[in-house]
């Protein structure tokens, strides 16, 4: 049974779309693009190759946070955005990284010069869907970030900027805190007691 190929650039488009214009070799493969056709795709200019196994349609325009949908991908989708990278997400804060940082469970084994890994399991609850990745909720980042005994001010300025967005409350993100990481809370209290008003 031959495979209609409009019908296959559309379902590789509705699968692209909702990963930020990203796909594997193996979601390719799934859909119906043999190994040949895959690397016709890349010579032809179709497909831009990532890296190993991983591919993006040429003519995607680029949205702000696409780049997450990508390392979701190479985290085969085991890593959450978290720390730095969701700040970003979520449009809080000034901090910055060169890293992604990605939430991964214990025993993770795959390793990027690019990525920044936390393992730890993340209950459901500090975790919200974006189109093509997961990311921590505005409260479970802070205390990630407050846990790595940030500078005060900073930190101050990221709760201010996440309560002024309506994302948080000083109540609840002090008891998940006090849940999560009690070091965490200590440093999120004197951030709330510097925070502007």
């Amino acid at each position: 049974m031959s495979i209609d190929r409009r019908d296959l650039r559309r379902r590789l488009f509705e699968l692209a779309s909702a990963q930020g214009g990203y796909f594997t070799s193996s979601q390719a493969k799934e859909l119906g693009y043999s190994h040949q056709a895959q690397a016709y795709h890349v010579k032809a200019g179709n497909w831009r190759r990532i890296e190993r196994g991983m591919y993006r349609l040429t003519e995607w325009i680029p949205g702000t946070h696409d780049e997450l949908a990508r390392w979701t991908l190479w985290s085969r989708g085991r890593g959450v955005v978290s720390h730095e990278s969701a700040l970003s997400a979520h449009g809080i804060g000034e901090f910055e990284s060169a890293y992604v940082h990605l939430t991964v469970p214990p025993g993770f084994t795959m390793r990027s010069d690019a990525v920044a890994l936390h393992r730890t399991e993340l209950p459901a609850d500090d975790v919200s869907e974006r189109l093509g990745y997961r990311v921590t909720t505005p409260v479970r980042t802070i205390i990630d970030i407050a846990a790595q005994a940030p500078d005060e001010e900073q930190l101050a300025r990221v709760i201010s900027d996440a309560r002024r967005a309506g994302l948080i409350t000083h109540r609840r993100l002090r008891s998940r805190s006090e849940i999560v990481a009690p070091k965490a809370a200590l440093h999120i209290e004197r951030a709330i007691q510097q925070e502007t008003p």
